[in-house]
């Protein structure tokens, strides 16, 4: 039986056991120790210049670099597929395959309910897209009110001290993308500046004061902030991925047995 941890393959690369290629058994007894590691994403416009699946292809990037920083004396983990629809209906007015919040909520519970079953007892979905993230803390939140075991949830770009706004399809995700998946970003990349004042959702008018305003996605033309100054950033992903393997780290630690 193959070991249920990370190793070197031919090229000297690091492995990562993903749950499409492990057995039942194997998964069962992966389940016993390991963290399954589940990315969620999103296929919405991202601008003129990024793929739809830019929020799958970014969370999935950092979920895998954080594994291979974990390698070695790291917590066990095993990785997921990627769901990668997500909630997006405010991306429909250019194009999305968006399902809704009660859909999601039902998604989230299904696969977490059938992991549990199936013998995990300690799971992280990590999101790559902002309109799933109050959905998956919550899916977390119901699952552990009656299910066995430790579960947590998280924004990649929303872990450490000083975590930075990612906007949508601007500076940020385009230069995560150019580290990431380069071919992928169309060139030349236009500049843009959002027509009018600050959406509400970037700039609300108060601090912790969520606010939204109808047709605000469309009249920015779809991206937050302007994507022509981004330049390839793989110091960018090291980061989001360091503090994500900071977090796995603490989360095995604060649920290993004896713990509590």
């Amino acid at each position: 039986m193959r070991r249920l941890c990370h190793g070197r393959n031919r090229g000297g690369s690091t492995t990562l056991p993903h749950l499409t290629e492990l057995t039942w058994r194997e998964a069962r007894t992966a389940g016993a120790g390991a963290i399954a590691l589940m990315p969620i994403g999103s296929q919405e416009q991202h601008g003129a210049h990024l793929p739809m699946g830019t929020d799958t292809l970014l969370v999935t990037a950092v979920v895998d670099r954080a594994a291979e920083l974990l390698a070695g004396d790291g917590p066990p983990v095993v990785r997921l597929p990627a769901l990668p629809y997500g909630h997006s209906p405010h991306h429909l007015f250019a194009a999305a395959v968006s399902l809704s919040a009660s859909t999601l909520a039902a998604v989230l519970a299904d696969v977490l309910r059938s992991l549990t079953e199936s013998g995990f007892r300690r799971i992280m979905i990590v999101n790559g897209h902002g309109g799933n993230d109050e959905i998956m803390r919550l899916a977390v939140k119901e699952h552990a009110l009656g299910a066995e075991g430790a579960f947590a949830a998280c924004s990649y770009w929303s872990l450490g001290e000083a975590p930075e706004n990612p906007g949508h399809a601007g500076r940020y995700e385009t230069s995560l993308m150019l580290a990431a998946h380069p071919d992928l970003v169309r060139t030349p990349i236009e500049p843009h500046t959002p027509a009018g004042a600050p959406p509400l959702f970037a700039a609300p008018p108060h601090p912790g004061l969520t606010a939204e305003r109808h047709g605000e996605w469309a009249r920015v033309g779809g991206m937050t902030d302007d994507p022509s100054a981004a330049r390839p950033d793989p110091g960018g992903l090291t980061i989001r991925a360091t503090e994500l393997a900071r977090a796995i780290r603490a989360f095995a630690e604060a649920t290993a047995p004896g713990a509590v």
